[in-house]
């Protein structure tokens, strides 16, 4: 996994503090809290749980409103982790729906990315809490109407 030698001779920098070409311990570190943090909330079943959770709170919310929607029409096609919203706004209001949202510090870059059609993205993964995405939910409504009208 290291290499520690070039050349046939022992690369000495790396006892120097010399940057190789090798993953980063600290990666390797965080992916081993990861792996930790998932068994402990019950494994990759309630980490599935989790996200399904948080995409059903987003399901209710564009039932209940006719100016946003799935950017994936089929359900089947849809990620229950980074979930991708149109909205009846066009590019520049939804631009200034993100930026509301953004300075008002309730959600951070969730404007789609800059080659999909003009709408919001928003992570649903297991790391996300229900409660969060339930609180986010009026603050939507709310950026809507202020750049709608």
């Amino acid at each position: 996994m290291f290499r520690l030698t070039s050349g046939g001779k022992l690369s000495e920098g790396i006892f120097r503090g010399e940057t190789i070409n090798t993953p980063s311990m600290l990666c390797v570190a965080d992916y081993l809290d990861a792996l930790q943090w998932i068994e402990a909330i019950g494994g990759v079943p309630a980490a599935i749980a989790r996200s399904e959770a948080n995409l059903a709170v987003i399901a209710g919310f564009v039932a209940a409103n006719d100016w946003i929607a799935f950017l994936a029409k089929d359900p089947a096609t849809r990620s229950n982790t980074s979930v991708c919203l149109s909205v009846q706004l066009d590019a520049e209001q939804v631009k200034k729906l993100v930026k509301l949202l953004d300075s008002e510090g309730v959600a951070f870059d969730i404007g789609s990315y800059k080659d999909a059609p003009a709408g919001i993205r928003i992570w649903c993964g297991s790391t996300v809490e229900t409660a969060d995405l339930q609180a986010l939910m009026p603050w939507l409504a709310w950026a809507y109407q202020q750049v709608a009208a």
